[in-house]
C-alpha cells in the first residue's frame, strides 16, 4: 500500500470518485437530449425568457407585463425580461414572436388585436391564426362610456335621446380604427339605430383630450384613463362595456352587449406543450398575488387566467364576433 494512505483513507475517497462519475454521466445524458425533450426548467436556466410586449410603455398591456414578469421569472427559475415592440395595433410585436424559435424562451403579451388584426390587415408576413400557440388569458378589461359633464346627461338613455334629436352631435372618438374603443361604440350605435361619425385619435390621451375639448360627444375609454377625470368631475360615466356590473350597457336596454379588451400570453407555434403548461401555471400564480390586486383594480383589469385550452376557445369566439361586426360596419384601415 502507498505510504501515508490507509484502507480507511481509500474508502473515504471512493464515494467521492463514484459521485463525480455519476454527475458526469448525468451531464452527458442531459446534453444528449434534443432541446424539445428537455423540461422548461432546464431551458430557463440556460437563458432568460424574453417577454415581448406588443404595445408601448405606460399603457395597460405594458404595466401588466412589468408587474407580473418578476413573479413568472421566480416560478420558471430564470429572468423574464420585458421588451416593448409596439406598432401597427400590436402587429409589430406579434411579428417578432411569430419568427422566434419555439423553445419556450420567447413569449408575447398581446391584447384584443389578436382577434381584429387578422380581419383588418393584409401582407403581414405571418398568419395570426397559425403563428402562435395560446398560453393563457391574463385579464379582461372593461371599457367605460364617458361624456363631458357639460353635455348635461347622466344616463345612457338620455344620451341616445339627445343624439336622435340632434344628429349633428353624434360623433365619437376612439384610439384608432379597429380598436376596441371603436368597435364597442360602433356596436352600441348600431344597436341603438343611430348613425354616428367615428373620429380616430392617435391614442387614449389624445382621445380624451378631444372629448374634453368638445370635438366629439362621447367615447369608450379605459378605466385607468377615465378614473381621475371622473373624480375631478370633468367626465361622467354612463356605463361599462362588459356585463355583470350594476351600470353595464347590457343592463341598460342592450342585452348581450359585451365588448371589452383583454390581455393574454402567446408563444410561437410549435412550442412544446410542457413549456406552455409551465408558463401558464406561472402566469396564473402571478395574476393571483394578493399584493397585486390593488394595482389591477386601479388599471381596471379583471384576472382571468385559465390556461391554453380556455384561451383557444375564447379567441375563436372573439374572432367570430369581431369579424361579423367589422364586416357589418364595413370597417377598413384606410377609412
Amino acid at each position: 500500500m502507498t505510504p501515508g494512505f490507509t484502507e480507511a483513507t481509500l474508502d473515504a475517497r471512493r464515494p467521492r470518485r463514484d459521485a463525480s462519475a455519476m454527475l458526469r454521466r448525468k451531464l452527458l445524458l442531459a446534453a444528449s437530449l434534443p432541446i424539445a425533450a428537455r423540461p422548461l426548467g432546464a431551458l430557463a436556466q440556460e437563458r432568460p425568457v424574453r417577454l415581448v410586449i406588443a404595445y408601448p410603455p405606460g399603457g395597460s398591456t405594458d404595466l401588466l407585463g412589468r408587474l407580473i414578469a418578476p413573479r413568472i421569472g421566480e416560478r420558471l427559475g430564470t429572468a423574464v425580461t420585458p421588451e416593448n415592440r409596439s406598432g401597427a395595433s400590436g402587429a409589430v410585436g406579434a411579428g417578432v414572436v411569430a419568427q422566434a424559435a419555439p423553445d419556450g424562451a420567447t413569449l408575447l403579451l398581446d391584447s384584443g388585436g389578436q382577434a381584429v388584426n387578422p380581419v383588418l390587415m393584409r401582407g403581414l408576413g405571418f398568419d395570426y391564426r397559425t403563428a402562435f400557440a395560446p398560453v393563457t388569458l391574463l385579464a379582461t378589461l372593461p371599457l367605460v362610456l364617458v361624456v363631458r359633464t357639460e353635455l348635461g346627461v347622466t344616463r345612457l338613455a338620455a344620451l341616445l335621446d339627445r343624439l336622435r334629436a340632434e344628429p349633428r352631435r353624434a360623433a365619437y372618438g376612439s384610439v384608432g380604427i379597429g380598436s376596441r374603443t371603436h368597435l364597442a361604440m360602433a356596436a352600441l350605435m348600431r344597436s341603438a339605430g343611430i348613425a354616428a361619425e367615428h373620429i380616430p385619435y392617435r391614442g387614449g390621451a389624445d382621445q380624451v383630450t378631444g372629448l374634453l375639448r368638445g370635438d366629439v360627444a362621447m367615447g369608450f375609454t379605459s378605466v385607468a384613463l377615465a378614473a381621475p377625470l371622473l373624480r375631478e368631475g370633468k367626465l361622467r360615466s354612463l356605463g361599462t362595456s362588459l356585463p355583470g356590473a350594476a351600470d353595464s350597457i347590457a343592463g341598460q336596454g342592450f342585452p348581450g352587449f359585451s365588448i371589452g379588451d383583454w390581455l393574454a400570453l402567446f408563444a410561437p407555434a410549435g412550442t412544446p406543450d410542457a413549456a406552455i403548461a409551465r408558463v401558464a401555471a406561472a402566469a396564473a400564480d402571478a395574476m393571483n398575488q394578493p399584493s397585486l390586486r390593488p394595482r389591477l383594480d386601479e388599471l381596471g383589469l379583471l384576472p382571468a387566467a385559465g390556461g391554453p385550452e380556455a384561451l383557444a376557445r375564447f379567441l375563436a369566439a372573439e374572432r367570430e364576433v369581431m369579424g361579423r361586426l367589422i364586416a357589418a360596419e364595413g370597417i377598413r384601415l384606410d377609412g
